[in-house]
């Protein structure tokens, strides 16, 4: 529905500046080609049913969407939601962020499961026993989002960062899934720990954060790198060079909605409908036609999850 005037007298001209910022962004023109949404949380968006948003997304060329879980709640949801869907694979894991609150407890209630008492490593253990029972199923694809997030984290949440990520590996590699790693201000160890535990065949550097240099040795290693709407922030410049060197057939493209709205919509929710505005600025930045980028995502991310 539009914008309308206020009882106050206020006019759609005169709306403050963020006033559209819960108004979700218009349809952009269908893709030629249809492609995935590699990473989504269908849980977390406003508004429409499941069925609604995969309609919306299939309108404009996104036939697939891969939706990801990030606790024990929302990967069962994933996992329920992929049965229940043609259109929608699953997968299954604990935020890096979750381990600490596992493990240290969330006396602020930060994560939507509210406040927590610390429960131990034991608590970690029979969390991660049950994202290894999910991962056993047909339709769950992939073991992540895991990995690690230094952004808001101290000495103590690391360990238990680390050591949910080294489960999650073993996991994915008993399994024959894909790792879809979140990776947060934690390059290096992200890596390190990738290469002593022995990568999973196929690992995804979700919401790519790296630079250029760090894309040539992804790429080395045979890591898929999935670009979100970022890319197209004013301040996103080496994630744009990372995209320019990295091999198209290692590249994906997701939303991470309902965060990471491309531009011109940042701040707006973002949902799987709008994969086209992401994928025509990749294509863009790598100087190829859409169709050919798109082409490309969809037969590679068609490979990452096996579908």
């Amino acid at each position: 529905m539009a914008a309308t005037a206020s009882n106050s007298g206020t006019t759609g001209g005169e709306r403050k500046k963020n006033d559209d910022k819960d108004v979700p962004p218009p349809l952009p023109a269908p893709l030629n080609v249809p492609v995935a949404d590699s990473h989504t949380h269908l849980d977390m968006q406003k508004g429409p049913s499941v069925e609604e948003a995969l309609a919306k997304a299939a309108s404009v060329g996104v036939t697939t969407v891969i939706q990801v879980g990030c606790d024990l709640a929302g990967s069962r949801w994933a996992a329920e939601t992929a049965a229940a869907h043609d259109a929608v694979w699953a997968t299954v894991a604990l935020h890096p962020n979750e381990a600490p609150r596992i493990v240290l407890g969330d006396p602020d209630g930060w994560s939507r499961q509210g406040e927590r008492e610390p429960g131990g490593d034991a608590a970690l253990d029979a969390a991660l026993a049950e994202i290894d029972a999910l991962a056993a199923l047909p339709h769950v694809r992939g073991v992540g989002e895991t990995g690690l997030d230094y952004f808001r984290t101290g000495p103590a949440g690391m360990a238990a960062q680390e050591r949910s990520f080294r489960r999650h590996i073993d996991i994915a590699k008993r399994h024959g899934k894909a790792l879809v790693i979140h990776d947060r201000e934690a390059h290096d160890d992200v890596l390190r720990v990738l290469e002593e535990e022995g990568a999973p065949d196929r690992v995804v550097f979700h919401c790519y954060s790296g630079d250029a240099e760090m894309a040539k040795i992804c790429a080395a290693a045979g890591y898929y790198m999935s670009f979100a709407g970022n890319i197209t922030f004013k301040n996103a410049q080496p994630l744009r060079d990372a995209l320019a060197v990295a091999p198209s057939d290692l590249v994906l493209v997701e939303t991470d909605a309902p965060f990471l709205t491309p531009m011109p919509y940042r701040g707006r929710p973002n949902a799987p409908y709008l994969i086209p505005v992401t994928l025509r600025a990749m294509a863009e930045i790598k100087g190829v036609h859409e169709d050919a980028l798109a082409t490309a995502v969809a037969v590679n991310t068609a490979r990452v999850f096996g579908y």
